[in-house]
């Protein structure tokens, strides 16, 4: 009697795999990628060849800007290779990637199951095996979709707008080091002319000593004085050697790789009017705050699937089964589990708790960014008279180390007063320089906080935010 059955289970079977072959046939394949064994950045010649595509630029002034690093890299070429080649901004678009994958997944519709049972009887009086066979889904799944979606979709949002505003940052932090590299340049050679007068007073002064028209206190002073200024030098190219280390890695450049800078990096200031205007629209222009708002979305739509959550999981299926002795019967299955103890109550506060975390989280940053800006506005205007001041007394300095040196060249004018009216001057030039960059670093970082325009390639997240928001 069995061999009656048996053959057509199996080809019944082997018609169930052959059926199966087309799904498997879509199916993903393993693909190995080694870890690097080397260091990587861009090395010198790389750097002699690379290309930007300015349209990928998240700022309009970096897209209309031209990429020439054959003539050196001025300011904005060293932002746009930043947004190229930052490694923070490599590993940023990687997670947009993750987010991008993670809204497909949530937005595929769940798989039904099928379920198969095959028995052989022991029994002599059995006239077949028996089977039981089902196809059943999961339909909270189904009306879980929405909203599952709609949160994968806002979180998607969330880190594209994250990483726009970390490139901003990015943008902000490459134009300051630009800035401080090209301070330290000009400042370096003022530095080592005062090591080196205070070295000649001291051996002027040495000698004097040796014969016998000096005293050693006047010597022992000389010596201090000579010893800061090679400090206040040796320091300088210490930090110089910091401020280069860090704009290459900032630029995702091989360490010894020494850029070409060309331009001083002025940033033209913003009046008054322009920063009211700017402030206005803040929060619907700065990424940071609208990536906190996709964020505030995406959480609003998981405190609405964890009320959907509490309601019973309905699974519905058809079953079709045979007997041994030969009866086949139709039917259905409901499985439904019974919302008693749990309700999801657990979830559904942790949903409203964070929900509610991340509205003060972005008022607290909203209100972080107007006082930054507040802040910011005071220091630059402190800034700026001190600079006038400096810049104002400059020409009187400048005069008296020019009397000095011709009064010394004609031998009316001591080796000590000399040193000291050069060292005024060039002390003066260093104060200025040093205001400068503190300005035009303050602009810089006043442009970031404000923010600029929002791409258009970022009009679908803010779509999707304000869609939802109403």
């Amino acid at each position: 009697m069995r061999g009656s059955y048996e053959p057509r289970w199996l080809r019944r079977a082997l018609l169930a795999g052959l059926c199966a072959l087309p799904l498997l046939s879509g199916c993903a394949s393993y693909q190995s990628q080694p870890l690097p064994d080397r260091a990587g950045g861009l090395s010198r010649a790389q750097l002699a060849h690379i290309r930007v595509d300015r349209r990928e630029m998240p700022l309009p002034e970096l897209a209309a800007h031209r990429f020439d690093p054959s003539n050196g890299l001025d300011i904005e070429e060293v932002a746009m290779l930043a947004v190229v080649g930052n490694p923070a901004l490599r590993l940023a678009r990687d997670d947009l990637k993750v987010a991008r994958a993670q809204s497909f997944a949530a937005g595929l519709l769940p798989d039904p199951q099928l379920g198969f049972s095959n028995d052989f009887p022991g029994a002599a009086s059995a006239t077949s095996s028996a089977f039981s066979a089902g196809l059943s889904m999961d339909l909270m799944a189904l009306l879980r979709r929405g909203t599952t979606k709609s949160a994968a979709n806002a979180e998607t949002a969330k880190i594209d707008l994250g990483l726009l505003w970390q490139e901003w940052q990015t943008i902000a932090q490459a134009r300051q080091l630009f800035i401080k590299t090209r301070f330290q340049t000009d400042t370096l050679p003022l530095l080592e002319r005062q090591s080196d007068l205070a070295e000649a007073r001291y051996a002027h002064m040495a000698k004097a000593l040796r014969q016998g028209n000096l005293t050693g206190d006047a010597l022992t002073a000389a010596l201090l004085a000579q010893t800061d200024a090679r400090k206040q030098y040796t320091d300088a190219q210490r930090a110089a050697l910091q401020t280069r280390h860090a704009l290459n890695a900032l630029l995702g450049l091989q360490p010894d790789v020494a850029l070409h800078l060309t331009g001083d990096g002025g940033q033209v200031p913003l009046d008054d009017k322009t920063v009211e205007h700017s402030l206005a629209g803040l929060p619907a222009r700065r990424p940071d705050l609208l990536a906190l708002r996709a964020g505030y979305v995406a959480q609003d739509q998981k405190y609405r699937a964890a009320i959907l959550d509490q309601f019973p999981s309905l699974s519905v299926g058809f079953v079709r089964a045979r007997d041994t002795s030969s009866v086949y019967t139709s039917g259905f299955q409901i499985s439904l589990n019974l919302p008693i103890f749990n309700r999801n109550r657990g979830n559904i506060a942790i949903e409203k708790a964070s929900r509610r975390r991340l509205r003060d989280e972005y008022q607290n940053r909203l209100d972080q960014a107007y006082a930054e800006v507040a802040q910011l506005r005071e220091d630059s205007a402190l800034l700026e008279r001190q600079l006038t001041e400096v810049e104002a007394a400059l020409p009187g300095m400048a005069a008296q180390a020019t009397a000095a040196a011709r009064a010394y060249a004609s031998h009316d004018l001591g080796m000590n007063a000399y040193v000291d009216a050069q060292s005024g001057e060039i002390a003066k030039r260093i104060e200025a320089a040093s205001l400068r960059e503190s300005i035009a670093e303050q602009r810089v970082g006043m442009q970031a906080l404000l923010g600029g325009a929002i791409p258009d390639a970022f009009s679908s997240d803010v779509e999707l935010i304000r869609a939802h928001e109403h």
